[in-house]
């Protein structure tokens, strides 16, 4: 009987990927298993987690010929997983050790249905605590309550899949929205918290999140930031019929497109105009005054009016 799988989708992290895995093998138990899902890497990941097979209990690798991006990844990782709970790390940061242990009794001794957790920010040298926004702890809650209010950080704006531990009988609501290459945390969140029964959050950071990889989503100006509209939009299919939650989801797109205009001179002319395109679009589809009291800085709030629909 398996009581744990772990989701590692990884591609093309060549410098970190020993990292993630010596750190699952100091978390190893016979109980848990690690399905690594290598998504077309073309460097050296694929032969550095090949020198893991005698070493990692448990390990499964599933290889993609062709890169699928992170959701897809993530989804062929969840329809191979066997324990009770599912938890997921990428494949740039790691673990520490004892922390899978400590997740499982949390939740064992919780019974909820999914547990959310605190993580460490590593930027170079530097490690910082970022404190899952919920101030109750060991507390089973229930989810669609800490949605809200739209005006502060809550749980749907913490949405790191890997900073908890889900029981794999939620099933559907685990998968991410295929073909999405960012972003695609965003409506799993959202739909988590709208139909899942009951979680918590305790104060266990183990999971070591590395900030600033080149590499990384975050950091890359290309095409595949178009897709966070297409993740919002999904958002706002969720909670369209739901006038006491759609604020929120509105405010949390407008102060994340604020941020990507902040960056964009990550990207091309020519993408930036596409940019700048979607977001008219998608602005132009949201209830106006939802839109006017987000709420946003002064100076965020002067980065989207040039794209806001014309009031003549």
């Amino acid at each position: 009987m398996i009581t744990l799988s772990v989701v590692v989708p990884v591609r093309d992290a060549e410098p970190f990927i020993a990292d993630a895995l010596t750190s699952l093998r100091l978390n190893a138990r016979p109980d848990f298993e690690f399905i690594v899902v290598d998504d077309g890497s073309v460097d050296a990941t694929p032969r550095i987690i090949d020198d893991f097979r005698d070493e990692l209990p448990g390990l499964t690798v599933l290889r993609n010929a062709t890169a699928v991006g992170l959701a897809d990844a993530r989804n062929k990782g969840l329809s191979l997983a066997s324990g009770r709970y599912v938890t997921f790390l990428d494949g740039d940061d790691w673990l520490g050790r004892g922390y899978l242990a400590d997740l499982v009794a949390a939740i064992d001794g919780l019974g909820c249905d999914f547990v959310r957790v605190d993580h460490v920010q590593v930027e170079g040298r530097k490690r910082a605590i970022h404190r899952a926004p919920e101030a109750r702890r060991g507390v089973v809650l229930k989810p669609r309550d800490r949605i809200l209010p739209a005006g502060s950080k809550t749980m749907v704006d913490y949405p790191y899949a890997w900073a908890g531990i889900y029981r794999r009988e939620l099933g559907d609501l685990l998968t991410f929205p295929g073909h999405l290459h960012t972003a695609e945390d965003r409506p799993w969140i959202w739909r988590l918290h709208r139909e899942a029964r009951s979680f918590a959050v305790v104060s266990l950071a183990g999971v070591f999140y590395r900030r600033l990889v080149s590499s990384s989503l975050t950091q890359v100006g290309d095409e595949r930031q178009l897709h966070f509209f297409n993740a919002f939009e999904l958002v706002f299919e969720q909670v369209v019929n739901e006038p006491d939650l759609l604020p929120k989801a509105v405010r949390t797109f407008c102060a994340l497109l604020a941020h990507h205009l902040e960056l964009s001179e990550r990207f091309s002319p020519p993408l930036l105009a596409r940019f700048h395109a979607r977001a008219r679009e998608v602005l132009a589809s949201l209830p106006q005054g939802m839109v006017d009291d987000a709420g946003l800085e002064p100076e965020r709030a002067a980065l989207l009016r040039p794209l806001l629909p014309h009031r003549g």
